[in-house]
């Protein structure tokens, strides 16, 4: 943890950057029970793969807007049109296999609120409450965990 010039302890990774400082102190770590809110962060998260978490925080708003604010019902029914518009979007990341698959976890999102609202699934997992972790170091904080691994598949 580090104190920063605002007073408040954060994690070392936040270094001086406002909008990662507001993401720390706003979001990271908040439990969060919106299913479309949690829709979007599984979302985002697919995006990051391969880059840094910054990079995308500084395109969500862009990725909010191409993607109809991560509406399920509205990225499910995306067309080869859509694609294309996504594909050349230079406000999000351009890869074609994970905006198709945004739009094949939107129609799986559709499908199981058939049956269980979203963040009741994703909740279950953990017994609907959050881990609480204290990692001494960020190096220390696993790539993956059971927990993460079970969601994925």
């Amino acid at each position: 943890m580090i104190r920063a010039d605002d007073g408040k302890s954060r994690c070392n990774w936040v270094g001086k950057d406002d909008l990662y400082a507001a993401y720390h102190d706003r979001e990271w770590g908040v439990p969060q029970t919106d299913s479309v809110a949690l829709f979007e962060k599984i979302s985002l998260e697919g995006f990051q793969a391969g880059l840094s978490w910054i990079t995308i925080l500084r395109k969500r708003e862009n990725f909010r807007s191409a993607f109809e604010g991560f509406a399920p019902k509205k990225i499910a029914r995306f067309t080869d049109k859509d694609i294309a518009r996504l594909m050349a979007d230079e406000g999000i990341v351009r890869n074609r296999a994970k905006v198709e698959a945004t739009i094949s976890n939107a129609q799986a999102y559709l499908t199981l609120e058939k049956r269980i609202p979203f963040s009741d699934f994703i909740w279950s997992f953990i017994e609907a409450k959050a881990d609480s972790n204290a990692f001494a170091e960020l190096g220390d904080v696993p790539a993956q965990t059971e927990t993460s691994k079970a969601i994925s598949k």
